[in-house]
């Protein structure tokens, strides 16, 4: 994957992962981030939760980026970023953007899911273009 990745870690204590998420988003679209990605092999946009350093309430990272065919250049301050392959759960998160997202990961915080926190990621596509009645697929690394 070729994208955005955020300058430092977030978290979700008091709401943080909220504001820095958003504004690495706007800084994503303000920006033409997509655009700009040359070898691009679908048009959805990914959202990457990765380089966990513990479970969902310690610090992690963020990246936003498209899925790109091998050996595309990566553009100047952007980055690269490969999601392991991995066991993952399939959650879809149905409603008015973003609070269907956010809502949708509190039932997934809150759930027993054995998670693996090595990456999650959500996937927007044409689906998730009408922000008054989203669909936006998660996937949650989890453990055999």
């Amino acid at each position: 994957m070729i994208g955005l990745s955020l300058d430092t870690k977030t978290i979700n204590e008091n709401g943080q992962s909220a504001i820095d998420c958003g504004r690495h988003w706007q800084k994503f679209e303000v920006g033409k981030y997509a655009d700009r990605i040359s070898g691009k092999l679908t048009d959805e946009i990914f959202a990457v939760y990765y380089n966990y350093e513990g479970d969902y309430s310690k610090p992690y990272s963020y990246f936003i980026g498209c899925r790109v065919e091998e050996l595309t250049d990566i553009p100047e301050g952007m980055a690269s970023l490969t999601i392991p392959q991995a066991h993952y759960a399939k959650f879809i998160a149905r409603g008015e953007m973003p609070g269907c997202v956010a809502n949708e990961w509190v039932n997934i915080w809150e759930s027993d899911l054995r998670r693996a926190y090595q990456a999650d990621f959500e996937i927007y596509d044409e689906r998730s273009t009408d922000w008054q009645s989203a669909e936006v697929g998660i996937y949650v690394g989890v453990l055999n």
